[in-house]
């Protein structure tokens, strides 16, 4: 039986794009309730290694890999080395997607911003998820998959950026549900969908008085955090999810009900 305390005892977890945000949140939870974590990173080599330093301190195992997700070589790279230094993957988590708002990205067309939404976010996605998925079904135990979508794809969102949004994580919803059909009952398959969540990225780049009505506009009163999302990953990833399978759970403060 589970440790109450330490519900992910001996699992190991894989958590993409956790150098930074959500995915930074998710694995450190995931070390916190008893797992070894391996991160993800894509530039952010620094920011990855402190998120392994701090896992480690909690007496876990960690381990950094560059990941590519736009390039199918690179995910398949990751599936054999994280299986060749930790020997399986209980937990692996599709946290990683593509910054089209920021930087040199948010001065891209938006066929460019499209394109690299569908290669990043959706196929990277699929990809990661049937790798993961072929290693879990050789496992005696199986294993958890949990992918990234959005609250908002259930009712829609104004703006070119977020028409680009739905249709990726949309799809990303739709195509977690179809797996988990596919590879049940030896390994579940969910969804996490956050809404607005207060990230960094949030805090440096929202104009004030939006940051204000996405509070007024939502029945708990405040923006989400990341740990918010975290706590919820680690449900999902945890013995007492055993039953649920194919499902979307949404983290955004009450705004899709």
């Amino acid at each position: 039986m589970p440790d109450a305390l330490f519900p992910l005892a001996g699992k190991v977890a894989l958590v993409t794009g956790a150098s930074t945000g959500i995915g930074r949140a998710i694995a450190l939870a995931l070390a916190r309730a008893g797992a070894d974590v391996a991160v993800t990173y894509r530039t952010g080599m620094r920011d990855a290694t402190e998120v392994a330093t701090e896992i480690e301190r909690m007496g876990r195992r960690a381990a950094v890999f560059q990941l590519e997700l736009a390039d199918p070589a690179s995910i398949s790279t990751l599936a054999r080395d994280l299986t060749d230094q930790f020997e399986r993957v209980d937990i692996w988590i599709n946290s990683a997607g593509a910054d089209i708002l920021t930087g040199d990205d948010a001065k891209k067309s938006r066929l460019e911003k499209l394109d690299q939404l569908l290669m990043v976010d959706l196929r990277g996605t699929i990809l990661a998820s049937w790798e993961s998925a072929r290693i879990m079904k050789e496992q005696p135990d199986g294993g958890v998959i949990i992918n990234m979508s959005w609250d908002h794809v259930l009712f829609g969102f104004e703006g070119t950026n977020p028409q680009m949004f739905s249709a990726v994580k949309g799809g990303i919803m739709s195509f977690s549900k179809s797996l988990a059909r596919s590879v049940a009952p030896k390994v579940r398959v969910n969804i996490l969908a956050p809404g607005w969540i207060e990230t960094e990225f949030a805090a440096t780049t929202m104009d004030p008085e939006y940051y204000r009505n996405v509070v007024e506009s939502t029945p708990l009163r405040r923006w989400g955090t990341p740990e918010d999302v975290a706590r919820s990953a680690v449900f999902l990833a945890s013995p007492d999810s055993a039953f649920l399978t194919g499902q979307m759970l949404m983290i955004g403060g009450g705004v899709v009900m």
